[in-house]
């Protein structure tokens, strides 16, 4: 008998963690329409045409800096067609390269490929915003794991955007990389 109340308990405390689990998944989240009247407007295809640098970490999920890095950029366009390289250099000496083919499909939405990208990203831009999201095979310790990434960018100027990029697999936030972009003459 004196286990009863304990079993009741416990069905209420799941209960009420289910429930909180719900409603946080309920929560809005941003869309890129909420940016569409924010200025300067971010023209992708003017944006990552020419010569770029960026700056950046990647911060575990307790937010503490795992990893420093540069990348430089170089992009060029074709009509709705693009490329851009990305050749990384990080803190601990290691180096990477990342070529995007691009593709504007017309009313903000794009999409990408890359050798380290699984199947393709999709993009939605409006206003200064771009939300970016797709699943790549991010190399750890001699193994390779496939990662979701949903990645915000704001131009800030004509020369300047942020970039902010959660990380997660099945779900869990695993870090966040956060990036400044910087056009060059």
């Amino acid at each position: 008998m004196n286990t009863l109340p304990s079993v009741l308990r416990r069905a209420v405390l799941l209960a009420f963690v289910a429930l909180a689990a719900l409603l946080s998944s309920c929560a809005s989240s941003p869309e890129p329409r909420d940016y569409a009247a924010e200025q300067p407007h971010l023209d992708l295809r003017q944006y990552f045409n020419g010569k770029l640098i960026a700056h950046g970490v990647f911060t575990d999920r307790g937010g503490q800096v795992k990893k420093r890095f540069v990348v430089q950029l170089l992009g060029h366009w074709q009509g709705s067609e693009g490329v851009l390289e990305e050749d990384f250099v990080y803190s601990d000496g290691s180096r990477q390269r990342r070529v995007w083919h691009l593709s504007d499909l017309g009313q903000g939405r794009w999409r990408g490929r890359a050798d380290d990208v699984v199947g393709e990203a999709s993009g939605e831009a409006a206003g200064n915003a771009l939300r970016w999201r797709y699943t790549l095979n991010l190399p750890v310790d001699g193994a390779v794991y496939q990662v979701d990434f949903e990645d915000w960018m704001w131009l800030i100027d004509e020369r300047v955007m942020l970039n902010r990029a959660r990380m997660s697999k099945f779900g869990v936030h695993l870090g966040d990389v956060t990036l400044s972009f910087e056009k060059l003459p």
